[in-house]
């Protein structure tokens, strides 16, 4: 359930502040327009359109096919950005949603937009199309203003025919198919919302009927004629290593094509999947291996975490403190987040064939098609120019989770069996066991307090391995380069600064304190495999942050949203929290025995959307079971262009998010992770989702903000909150299991 509040007081666009790329066109005309290349300084352009400039990498007029192809860099994972920017393209172009074809993730015909993460494919690659597409409707109506006898200004379009007073024409006549390099000139207004027809209306998703129909959209769907199928076999646990194998029962198994080893890294590629199957289990049991001993515990990881010396204690932010009240009180307290899976409900796959022209394609559900393809080349020695990825879409992540494993295994694999489709998938132990996990981190915040409990100095402290090992092209990052003859090595990691961030993302808080200071222990290793997670940093900065303030609230004797709004100045902060409480009922709410509320904030990253969320939960003290009643939140995108797309990413990252918070921690002993299954490793269920409301701030004219990741944070907080007000009990180490809530209340 969603539905959208206007702003209180619009303010002026600031879009460009979030733009930059590219593109360019067919036409067959001298194009009367300013040429860029004459002025001195051409003007910054938005989004991905100021790397990408010639407009004919975005936008295509076919004219055979009456129809506009549309070219993005960013791909569908389930966050609706081809239906937003379809919606784009189809108003600014004047043509009807139908007529828009897209073309996504292709690496040989799309623009390079970089991997799809972060939030970013509204700001960059939603704001380039926009301008992109009104720059082609004005080159368009100039070639047709002489054939119409009267100015461009006077003439209207109407699913792409251009009408006149007198006569019309289309912009499939007006285009003939001779290629024009042109540049975007930043010059085109996009329209005004008051002319827009698509935008802002709640599209359905443009991959949805495929999905319910059942059609093989997804990757693991596919079934090319000649297909053959690959396994690997993975070492026991990291950093074992192979001692001896024998190769020849496995070679001569019904249906085995061929058994791949090179170094540690092991394969076999048959003609059945079922064969494949019995040959690499075949061949895992005929292997020997060492295996070390170095892995701290699920329970001791905290520790490890604090005792480890860092690579870098980072600086994150710095306000001293230069007036205020005295201090009567100072208060401090210590979170924990451990590491996480992706838990995708669909195990990595991929396709990959080695043609007769020498070119390697790849057909991937990776995030960071570019990149990942650029690692691959370089992990296969092969020219980039013969390495082909198109993506795919299939188990999605918000994130990096073996996707480009799975690509990078299906190429070692397609290079042995030239001309042969390979097709290659997952078990769910082994994307379980060796997919890159969110990073376990600890999280201490201190907090100085005035006589009336106004926060006066704010000090967080953070310990957290890294965010980030994306191939980023390099092949150390993809798992099997690190077990080949000549293995690569992994690249050493880094904390990506402001105003992205990593394992600091969302730890500066965005209240008004006095004085604040946020250092960051970034720690480079890494006993479990680590990378990008939904949020990176930001779900366990927002749980320390928005449970510190909850803890610092009651503390005061104070109400926490009026302590939150004690301390905070951004007004589009407040009207977040405002109708996020107005929605759930917070001032009218009476409580219940064993039932509790909570209240948590934040703006994504600080740059991107804003989110509160409040939760009504109810916690049974005998067996210490958490069962959220309801869940409000309130989103503030920024110009939304599709309601429901927003509504859904909210609503999707609220449920993970409780997943997260209730359920879900990766378990290991000194020697190997625990976590192989759905029963060690339980998630979410159906029965478990509460109902949803959300409420949407809609403010048009405003800069698209980034809203997939938005909910994480403020979601865990919450229920953290709730949990305290329901029983009295504080839990700061996640997840909140029954276990943990026993031993709570027991202490």
């Amino acid at each position: 359930m969603s539905h959208i509040l206007a702003p209180q007081t619009p303010r002026a666009p600031a879009r460009r502040r979030f733009l930059k790329s590219a593109g360019f066109l067919s036409l067959s005309f001298a194009i009367p327009l300013v040429d860029v290349h004459s002025q001195a300084n051409p003007p910054r352009l938005p989004g991905d359109l100021q790397q990408h400039r010639q407009l004919r990498a975005w936008i295509r007029i076919l004219s055979a096919d009456k129809a506009v192809q549309l070219l993005v860099g960013k791909v569908e994972l389930g966050q609706g950005i081809l239906t937003a920017v379809v919606q784009l393209c189809a108003d600014e172009l004047d043509v009807d949603m139908a007529r828009v074809q897209v073309v996504s993730g292709d690496t040989d015909r799309v623009p390079n937009e970089g991997v799809t993460a972060g939030s970013f494919s509204m700001p960059n690659c939603a704001t380039a199309v926009r301008q992109a597409a009104a720059e082609v409707r004005a080159i368009l109506l100039e070639l047709a203003a002489p054939r119409l006898g009267q100015g461009a200004a006077g003439l209207k379009v109407v699913d792409g025919v251009i009408q006149g007073s007198q006569a019309q024409v289309s912009y499939w006549d007006l285009v003939l198919g001779q290629a024009l390099e042109r540049e975007a000139s930043g010059l085109a207004k996009p329209k005004p919302a008051s002319e827009h027809r698509y935008i802002g209306r709640p599209i359905g998703r443009l991959d949805l009927p495929d999905k319910v129909l059942g059609r093989p959209v997804f990757v693991q769907e596919q079934r090319p004629a000649g297909m053959v199928f690959g396994q690997v076999v993975r070492p026991p646990t990291y950093g074992a290593s192979l001692q001896a194998l024998a190769t020849a029962p496995i070679e001569r198994m019904p249906g085995v094509i061929k058994v791949i080893k090179n170094g540690s890294f092991l394969g076999v590629v048959a003609r059945r999947e079922a064969q494949a199957q019995a040959a690499a289990q075949a061949l895992a049991q005929a292997c020997r291996w060492t295996v070390p001993e170095r892995l701290p515990g699920t329970q001791a990881m905290p520790a490890w975490l604090e005792a480890t010396k860092p690579d870098r204690v980072i600086e994150t932010h710095k306000k001293p403190r230069s007036n205020g009240a005295a201090v009567v009180r100072t208060v401090d307290a210590t979170y924990y987040r451990p590491y996480q899976m992706h838990g995708s409900i669909g195990t990595s796959a991929a396709l990959a064939t080695l043609g007769a022209d020498g070119v390697l394609r790849v057909q991937t559900h990776s995030q960071s098609v570019f990149e990942t393809r650029e690692a691959i080349a370089k992990m296969l020695s092969m020219p980039l120019a013969k390495v082909r990825l198109q993506h795919v879409q299939g188990s999605g992540c918000y994130g990096h989770n073996m996707a480009d494993d799975a690509a990078a295994d299906a190429a070692l694999l397609a290079v042995a069996v030239p001309g042969l489709p390979v097709r290659l998938q997952y078990s769910r132990e082994q994307e379980h066991l060796w997919e890159p996990y969110g990073s376990a981190m600890v999280i201490k915040p201190q907090a100085s307090l005035d006589a009336q409990g106004n926060i006066q100095d704010w000090k967080m402290t953070l310990w957290s391995t890294p965010h980030g090992t994306r191939p980023g092209g390099e092949p150390g990052n993809l798992l099997s380069a690190l077990y080949l003859d000549k293995p690569f090595a992994q690249p050493k990691p880094v904390n990506g600064g402001a105003p992205n961030f990593a394992a600091d993302r969302n730890a500066v808080a965005l209240y008004d304190f006095p004085g604040q200071e946020v250092l960051t222990n970034f720690i480079t290793e890494m006993p479990l495999r680590v990378s990008s997670t939904r949020g990176l940093g930001a779900y366990a900065n927002v749980f320390a942050i928005e449970s510190f303030m909850d803890e610092l609230a009651h503390l005061s004797q104070a109400d926490p949203v009026e302590y939150r709004l004690r301390h905070m100045r951004d007004e589009r902060a407040r009207e977040a929290i405002n109708r996020a409480a107005e929605a759930f009922g917070w001032s009218s709410w009476r409580k219940a025995p064993g039932r509790g509320r909570g209240m948590a904030f934040a703006k994504y990253k600080n740059i991107a959307g804003y989110c509160a969320v409040a939760l009504e939960v109810e916690v049974h003290r005998q067996n210490g079971r958490i069962r959220v009643l309801r869940a409000v939140a309130s989103a503030d995108s920024g110009h939304i262009v599709n309601p429901d797309g927003v509504s859904n990413q909210i609503e999707g990252g609220l449920i993970q998010s409780l997943s997260w918070t209730l359920k879900e921690e990766v378990q290991m002993n000194s020697t190997q992770v625990l976590s192989s299954d759905w029963n060690s490793y339980p998630i979410l269920t159906f029965s478990e989702v509460p109902p949803v409301e959300v409420v949407l701030i809609d403010r048009p004219g405003m800069p698209f903000l980034g809203t997939g990741e938005a909910s994480q944070g403020p979601t865990g907080a919450a229920l953290a909150n709730a949990v305290f007000d329901a029983i009295g009990v504080r839990m700061r180490r996640l997840p909140l299991t029954p276990d943990r809530v026993l031993e709570a209340l027991k202490a």
